[in-house]
């Protein structure tokens, strides 16, 4: 079964970039997160389609 949401550093390997970016992708709505208890995850679906959203035409 593939994850629904990873962790912030996962996101950040996953995307090629730092922390800070990933958190600023969070704030300007560019990816979905999720909130559980401490941790906040990122949904898969919205790398995805952050990423296609990004791929050159």
């Amino acid at each position: 079964m593939e994850p629904i949401a990873i962790s912030i550093n996962d996101t950040a390997k996953a995307l090629g970039v730092g922390r800070s970016s990933v958190y600023a992708l969070i704030k300007s709505g560019g990816l979905v997160s999720i909130k559980i208890g401490r941790r906040t995850l990122l949904t898969t679906e919205s790398i995805r389609r952050l990423a296609q959203s990004r791929t050159a035409v």
